[in-house]
């Protein structure tokens, strides 16, 4: 039989979803073959409306080897595993001859664990909890929620903590879930033949294609143990938000908070030396806290780190004398000795890394309203970690709407560890935009490692599908360059009027995305008292609640901060203003984004350009990619900040977004919206009288 051809499948898989082949699409699935077969790197730009996830699952499964698709959002992950794979898989069973299988795998504490759930939270009085368990009839919403997951427990077939509707909050699932530190292991628990995890590992591993997160594989990359299934293709999704995520995963806390839950979990398994030790180190770490302030610390100052030291050295005979005994008058003794051991393992890896003091790590101090003042610790840069640990042994593919920032893929492509750290080369050269004759939108290059030989230097490329949307003449790019240029702080009035004769415009139908919450407070308040269209603000109601009810009701305008810049996807009249307060750079005082500048800095690049600016410019792609969502869509995008128009980096901004149509022209912006406000209405209003 002959093998069927790519357009045969891509086609067959676009039928089955219901949806429409794109130029792009059959472009991105052709690319995506290619790099799979010769086991090169690729970087998809592949815009809103591209049909990206088939563009890159059809020729995955065509190729017939293992596939770890990693995305950032729940909602991408139930996308592929509830929809795409499963009507993909059956068009694509008569072709090829073949039924592949698939799966979801997250981290152990997604998923209920029956050891804690029957046996209990090992010294829970810690934490002042009773025994729900026992209690008949428990009033506390905790209560209530941990007999509603005990009887989900009886029906559920995953145990997976995103399938159970409505949810619970992060302490009631702390009861019924460990971490991978924490757990028995399948061999010495008790349950370990029903355990949800191991079963979702089991399909993993039988799987051809295994849907997971960012996190699993930041994990699954730092750790050295592979937490992933092996596997020949690695496809990254949301791929602008992996650099972020690897980083969470790198970071490490201190906080007195940790350190006495540390305490109480290892005093009734050592000798009472041991445990005084850690005690003592504990008090005097949470004493010099209470004093600390919140910044960067470049040098530890001596008292802080003797604390630091001394919890190490306190943590590491704790740790050695739990390996060393056990205890069989505690119930349940494996799981206390895994919690305890758990927790004091992290004390003593963070505080040796934060006593260590290494030049590739960001030390600064963190202080929370409700907990207190704590130390972290995160990378430098997790370029050289993802250039070592993802690109080797296997081909892969990242895409997003947003990899072309300032119109080419080097920012991307550097902090992935693809191309030199803050270089663009000439037209031919490693790491630039595209050689000489090369057609636009195709990226050849590589980036060496920063010591390594040319061998070792992961092959990539970067294409651009473009988008089947009209850009320019279904979006208006507006700045308002008459306004005053933004300050740090302080209320700006002149942005609040043209915020309220844009909406009034608009006829509601704005999101508003500030770039602090506070911000979005001030606006918020200011145009309910102005105007009479319904204002929502992010806090007020869950997230999910506020998008629905913003999607229903055309008038109704949401006014938020950083999720929604990237998590809002309401294609039609509802969404016909994007409004941006002013450019999101990154706070001047957030620790790790000003160590990152200043170390580009001294090495000889523009640190502004390579961090702040790399960072306003992804987070405006994604704001302004909210407002084109479907081919019939129509609206403004509005930054009411005067720098976009009039600064030398203006231009690199704008260049990061889609290509609407610009303009600084205010009078013609509100005869726009008011045009596509009327059209709006008397669409709504025919629709009505058809009904």
């Amino acid at each position: 039989m002959t093998k069927p051809s790519l357009p045969d499948l891509l086609h067959a898989a676009v039928t089955a979803v219901g949806g429409t082949e794109r130029p792009g699409q059959v472009t991105m699935a052709e690319s995506v073959a290619e790099a799979v077969d010769d086991g090169s790197h690729l970087l998809v730009q592949a815009g809103t409306g591209t049909g990206k996830s088939l563009g890159y699952l059809v020729p995955a499964l065509a190729h017939g080897e293992k596939v770890v698709v990693a995305t950032a959002t729940l909602a991408l992950q139930r996308q592929l595993v509830e929809r795409d794979l499963p009507r993909t898989v059956e068009a694509l069973h008569p072709l090829l001859r073949r039924r592949p299988e698939f799966a979801m795998l997250k981290g152990r504490s997604n998923y209920l664990c029956l050891h804690r759930l029957h046996e209990g939270v090992p010294q829970e009085e810690e934490d002042g909890l009773f025994d729900v368990f026992e209690s008949a009839t428990p009033t506390s919403k905790l209560g209530k929620d941990l007999l509603r997951m005990r009887d989900w427990a009886d029906e559920t077939e995953t145990g997976d903590r995103d399938a159970l509707t409505p949810g619970v909050s992060d302490r009631a699932w702390s009861q019924v879930s460990v971490t991978s530190r924490e757990c028995l292991g399948a061999t010495r628990c008790a349950y370990g033949a029903e355990c949800f995890a191991e079963a979702a590992r089991e399909r993993a591993k039988l799987a051809d294609v295994v849907v997971t997160n960012h996190a699993l594989l930041a994990i699954d990359a730092i750790e050295g143990a592979p937490v992933l299934p092996g596997h020949e293709v690695l496809i990254v999704d949301e791929a602008h938000e992996l650099v972020s995520r690897v980083t969470g995963a790198a970071t490490g806390e201190l906080s007195p908070g940790g350190v006495n839950r540390a305490v109480r979990r290892a005093s009734k398994l050592v000798n009472e030396k041991a445990a005084d030790a850690l005690q003592t180190a504990a008090e005097g770490f949470e004493r010099l806290m209470e004093l600390a302030l919140p910044g960067r610390i470049e040098e530890v100052p001596e008292d802080l780190g003797y604390a630091v030291m001394a919890l190490r050295d306190a943590a590491r005979t704790v740790i050695s004398a739990i390996a060393g005994t056990r205890d069989k008058s505690v119930q349940d003794e494996d799981a206390v000795r895994k919690q305890a051991l758990a927790s004091v393992e992290n004390v003593h890896a963070v505080a040796e890394r934060i006593a260590n003091g290494s030049e590739y790590d960001v030390i600064w101090c963190e202080r929370h309203d409700r907990f207190g003042a704590s130390l972290r610790v995160a990378p430098l840069s997790v370029s050289g970690l993802l250039r070592e640990k993802l690109f080797a042994d296997r081909s892969v593919v990242l895409t997003s709407a947003t990899l072309k920032l300032g119109g080419d893929f080097n920012g991307v492509g550097a902090s992935l560890g693809l191309s030199p750290e803050g270089a663009a080369g000439p037209p031919g050269a490693v790491g630039s935009s595209r050689p000489a004759g090369a057609p636009a939108g195709s990226t050849p290059g590589s980036g060496p490692a920063e010591d390594g030989p040319a061998a070792e230097i992961p092959r990539w490329r970067g294409i651009d599908v473009g988008s089947p949307f009209d850009y320019p003449k279904q979006g208006i790019l507006y700045v308002a360059q008459h306004l005053a240029q933004p300050g740090r702080e302080g209320s700006r009035g002149d942005m609040l009027d043209e915020l309220t004769e844009l909406v009034e415009a608009a006829g509601g139908r704005t999101l508003g995305l500030f770039s602090s919450m506070r911000g979005a407070q001030s606006a918020a308040e200011a145009l309910r008292g102005r105007l009479d269209v319904p204002i929502l603000l992010q806090g007020e109601e869950t997230l999910g609640e506020l998008i629905r009810t913003f999607a229903a009701d055309d008038r109704t305008c949401l006014f938020g901060t950083l999720s929604l810049w990237q998590g809002v996807d309401v294609p039609g009249p509802s969404c016909q203003l994007v409004v941006m307060d002013r450019i999101p750079f990154p706070r001047p005082d957030d620790p790790l984004m000003s160590a990152r500048q200043k170390a580009v800095e001294e090495s000889g690049g523009n640190g502004f350009m390579a961090v702040a600016a790399t960072h306003a410019a992804l987070l405006m792609a994604q704001g302004s990619g909210r407002l084109v969502r479907a081919s019939g869509d129509r609206g403004v995008v509005a930054v009411l900040d005067p720098r976009l128009a009039k600064a030398r980096y203006g231009s690199f901004l704008r260049a990061s977004m889609p290509d609407f149509w610009y303009t600084t022209d205010r009078n013609q912006v509100r005869r726009s919206l008011a045009a596509i406000d009327r059209a709006a209405r008397e669409a709504g209003e025919s629709g009505q009288a058809r009904d």
